[in-house]
């Protein structure tokens, strides 16, 4: 960052001592910025993607840009959408994602993943959120933003590890002075998602110009939308049937192990001429919704548990951020900044329950009926080979009167037990983030060309997530264990006896208030840095250019820490539906640097050379992890521009560029959680035909008598399993870009660049997406594959043969990372701008649009390569379509500004093209396909006097609803509500009123 004041530069009178103070510390900071060149004297200016602070030189690599006034006109509340909204870019966790939802927002370019980029405030980084090492876009102070800079492909030459698909840099206003203040007000057409926002900015320059201080509060809230309130998100739709779908845990109850026959279960080798019917009579069944007993088959009403999920999340934010500067002398100048944020984010899902954990049952339980009761007894032990009951109807009636485990006749069963927590209401996570990062330098010059830069920053964040209304599996087990309505057979914790047995609403307040508990969970990141820099020219140039050589040195220095630290509940996966335990994490790793760029301008101002500028850098890092080896990386970048005659520009670039494996790729240990399958081979009748698939499937833990009533998961989620690899390296990118710029001299304020970009990383820290361990296994069954470490990996669940469970039970899919991973994505880029005046007003034309050819993705050297480039599924989790713009026509009157926005999402398909076709609600649907999206916004801005303005704009303003393709067809965080509420607008038209008040 580089300081043109009014006074003279600052000159060199302590250069010796700070060249060598800055050559031993260190520095990766974005510098002064081309965009803002003509910012009057005084203004700290800002480059995106280059460490030489001469804003004159041209720079070879393309940013993306929005305005403050751009932001304004769209009225976005957040960063995370501002971002989502750029073509190019893929949505990622954010304000539209509730179940997955960490209490933070990211983002994703390129498609390449939340992990592989860098978000920057000023050119600086900012301590991460998480263990992943992303920052949480919730803490960006959006009144001070002056533009956010996109900046695309291998940055690492940079700004470090991690840049591989390139920064975000949100660049502040500087040198402020006076006051402003902002409200805005939002509100949907169904009068709901209530969305305030107001900040006050102060800002002061003293000492005749030598100083400026600005100081910055805001304050945020917005309400939830609930999926029950908009009618395509109502019900729960299986994607593949188009019925309505929800969770197999459900009410009432369901349970395995029943037989309501008496009879023989013959569920394999049968069916086929000369094999004996097929009589399925037992398995998992659903308690009648009267109650008292159970259904004669296998189906069951799912659980519809849409209406408690939510399109926006409700947030409130409280953030302070304050900056100065002070020139303490024509030779240095001090500088400081702080930011300051408390955010809390609720996600609010369905209710809790117990999800097909296995309980111990009392036949003497004082809810079990006598006709559930003999259900269980008759359970058939032998299948298929003659009829043998688990107990004898004596045996049975004996049972239900021993109320002691010493009474000879008393009898448990064991069953596994799926029941939803109706009565107690939603799920919620409450995720409390606290945030602060601090940074102070000082700068000056060498000499009247040669700059230094020194500083140091610390950051914090906390984030506590505190969950609320989940039951714990130890409590319901405990409460079923039970022989009269007073007391449990283990009497402590106050234990309240359970009643499981009856219909919905059977259970008690005082059972529920015994089965529940609150949670804590509490991620803590730091992040320590120093760096400095030394840049400028050294009046020598090229002797066929006029502009110097420039250079830039430094060196950094960063420290890395993170931990999760959870309360035994959440240690042990107690949490009923909580998708897993949340293990305690403690790691972290630092790394020192030095780098240097250098831009060479070799011709310029001759004839088919108007300029002609070479560029480079190179970054070495060595990188020290706790508990682990090191590793050195070196990163490094060419690139060129060449400007024939005015008004056309061609630039390419080619960099190498790496990303270290982050805190939780390295120190995560194994633990099972959830993801997302659609179908599992060894679900329905398909194994009890083929005896080599039947094998597979008991191999992998299911019993021969589950065979044929192994189910689908009806909510599209199985058990998964994973965790850190402290033997991980950093991946490794190629990318290069061809482009150019038109700004022609016979179409005045006419602008246009067009931008190839091609980027491939090998030795990806990646893990198998569900198909691909899916498909390694079942894609070529034999008599082999049932000891096949491919197919062996996969753990199912005992008692119900499902791949969900328990997760302290059920393995599921084994999804560990490794180093062996590829991605790759290429595309074009095209940035129009126009303006003219026509006369009765001045008109603005700006677009963004992006091509994306291909984003291919492969886990493993013998996983599928697979491309998800205008394709949906659980393995392409966000939407990523292949053709995406964004048009911005605004007429500005002498007091009045009115724009249109025009957004065009390309259409896509479901990857494997087997998805439900047909009638649903009276209409003809299709969920393979989902068309190409038009979505306008309309804003009229008032500028009401040189100190009022008003803002009214209307988002979405045809009221688009987003297409509905069913419940189970992609990823839970972003398939949700029947639709993708990430990258369509769910919540639909919308208002927003604005006012700023300036002085």
């Amino acid at each position: 960052m580089k300081t043109f004041s009014k006074r003279a530069l600052l000159r060199a009178s302590v250069a010796p001592a700070i060249l060598g103070a800055s050559l031993i510390a260190t520095a990766a900071i974005a510098q002064d910025a081309p965009q803002a060149a003509e910012a009057e004297a005084g203004d700290t200016i800002i480059v995106t993607g280059s460490l030489i602070k001469n804003p004159n030189l041209a720079r070879s690599t393309p940013v993306t840009a929005t305005t403050a006034d751009q932001i304004e006109l769209k009225q976005n509340n957040t960063a995370e959408e501002i971002l989502r909204e750029i073509p190019g870019i893929v949505p990622s966790i954010g304000s539209a994602v509730n179940n997955g939802n960490g209490g933070a927002s990211f983002v994703n370019l390129r498609g390449l993943g939340s992990n592989r980029n860098i978000v920057l405030i000023d050119g600086n980084r900012l301590v991460p959120a998480e263990l992943n090492g992303r920052f949480d876009l919730n803490n960006i102070p959006l009144a001070l933003i002056d533009r956010v800079d996109v900046l695309t492909g291998g940055a690492s030459t940079t700004y470090g590890a991690d840049a591989i698909s390139g920064v975000v840099n949100f660049v502040t206003k500087s040198d402020f002075a006076g006051l402003e203040a902002n409200i805005a007000n939002q509100l949907t057409e169904e009068a709901d998602g209530h969305y305030v926002r107001a900040d006050v900015t102060l800002g002061a320059n003293f000492d005749d110009g030598r100083g400026n201080v600005v100081f910055s509060v805001g304050y945020q809230q917005s309400d939830p939308v609930y999926q029950g309130d908009r009618p395509f998100s109502a019900f729960s739709i299986d994607s593949f049937t188009g019925a309505n779908g929800g969770s197999g845990t459900s009410t009432p109850s369901r349970f395995t192990n029943v037989n309501t026959t008496g009879a023989d279960s013959i569920t394999t080798g049968c069916g086929l001429d000369g094999q004996p019917a097929c009589n399925a009579v037992q398995g998992n069944r659903q308690v009648t919704a009267a109650g008292g007993a159970f259904r004669g088959t296998s189906a069951f009403d799912a659980y519809n548990f849409n209406p408690f999920n939510i399109f926006q999340t409700p947030f409130e934010r409280f953030n302070m951020y304050g900056a100065g500067r002070y020139e303490v002398s024509d030779a240095v100048e001090v500088y400081s900044r702080g930011i300051f944020s408390k955010n809390t984010v609720s996600t609010i899902i369905a209710p809790s329950g117990a999800f097909g954990i296995s309980v111990v049952v009392p036949l003497s339980n004082p809810y079990l009926t006598a006709a559930q009761r003999n259900a269980f007894c008759a359970f058939d032990t032998t299948p298929g080979v003659g009829y043998t009951a688990r107990f004898s109807p004596a045996e049975c009636a004996a049972a239900a009167t021993a109320t002691s485990p010493t009474d000879p006749n008393y009898r448990t069963v064991t069953t596994t037990l799926s029941r939803r927590a109706t009565e107690l209401g939603p799920r919620i996570s409450d995720f409390t983030t606290t945030f602060f990062d601090y940074r102070i330098g000082a700068r000056g010059g060498i000499t009247d060309s040669i700059d230094w830069d020194l500083s140091g920053s610390y950051g914090e964040s906390e984030n506590v997530q505190t969950q609320q209304g989940y039951w714990l599996n130890s409590r319901v087990r405990q409460a079923l264990l039970a022989t009269n309505t007073a007391t449990c057979l283990t009497d402590t914790n106050g234990c309240v006896p359970l009643n499981v047995f009856g219909p919905d609403g059977s259970i008690t307040a005082a059972q529920n208030a015994y089965l529940t508990a609150n949670s804590q969970v509490t991620t803590k990141t730091s992040l320590a840095q120093v760096k400095g820099t030394v840049s400028g020219d050294f009046g020598v140039a090229s002797p066929f250019g006029t502009d110097s050589l420039a250079f830039a040195l430094g060196g950094e220095y960063r420290k890395y820490g993170a931990s999760q630290e959870s309360d035994l509940l959440s240690q042990s996966g107690d949490l009923g539906g909580a998708g897993g335990a949340a293990p305690n994490i403690d790691g972290g790793y630092d790394v020192y640097e030095a780098y240097g760029e250098i831009i060479l301008p070799l011709v310029q101002d001759k004839p088919f050379f108007q300029d002609l500028t070479l560029e480079a850098g190179i970054r070495y890092s060595d990188y020290s992890v706790d508990g682990g080896s090191g590793y050195n990386t070196t990163t490094w970048k060419v690139a060129g521009n060449w400007t024939p005659v005015d008004g056309i520009k061609f630039r390419g670039n080619y960099s190498r560029a790496v990303r270290a494996p982050n805190i939780a790729e390295l120190f995560a240990p194994v633990n099972t959680t959830l993801t997302n399958l659609d179908s599992d081979p060894c679900a329905g009748v398909a194994p009890t035909q083929n005896a080599n698939l039947a094998a597979v499937c008991i191999a992998q833990g299911a019993t021969a008598a589950q065979l044929g009533s192994i189910i689908n998961d009806p909510a599209g989620q199985v058990n998964s399993t994973g965790g850190g690899n402290l033997a991980l390296g950093p991946e490794k990118s190629n990318s290069w870009g061809l482009g150019v710029s038109l700004q022609p001299a016979a179409l005045p304020g006419f602008s246009l660049t067009v931008d190839y970009y091609n980027i491939k990383i090998t030795g990806a820290i990646t893990n198998p997406t569900p198909d691909d361990v899916i498909s390694a296994c079942f894609d070529n069954i034999t008599a082999a594959s049932a000891s096949d470490a491919a197919c062996t990996g996969i753990r199912r669940d005992p008692s119900t043969g499902a791949l969900f469970g328990e997760a302290a039970v059920v393995g599921g899919l084994p999804q560990t990372l490794s180093n062996l991973g590829k991605l790759a994505t290429d595309g074009i880029d095209v940035q129009l701008n126009y303006q003219k005046d026509v006369g009765f007003a001045k008109w603005a034309l700006s677009a963004n649009g992006n091509w994306t050819n291909s984003s291919t993705f492969q886990a493993t050297p013998t996983s599928v390569n697979r491309e998800c480039v205008g394709l949906y599924s659980v393995n392409c989790a966000s939407i990523q379509p292949k053709l995406s713009w964004s048009v911005r026509n605004t007429l500005s009157f002498e007091s009045v500004d009115l724009s249109l926005l025009w957004r065009y999402i390309d259409g896509v398909k479901y990857e494997d093209g087997d998805a439900f076709v047909g009638t649903l609600n009276g209409k003809e649907v299709d969920f393979n396909r989902i068309p190409a999206e038009h979505y306008f916004d309309l804003t009229s801005r008032f500028h009401v006097s040189d100190e009022v303005t008003l803002t009214m704009t209307v988002q979405n303003l045809l009221d688009n609803q987003p297409k509905v393709v069913g419940n189970t067809i992609g990823s839970t965080s972003y398939n949700s509500g029947n639709v993708y509420p990430s990258t369509y607008d769910a919540l639909g038209r919308r208002y927003t009123v604005a006012a700023k008040l300036r002085f």
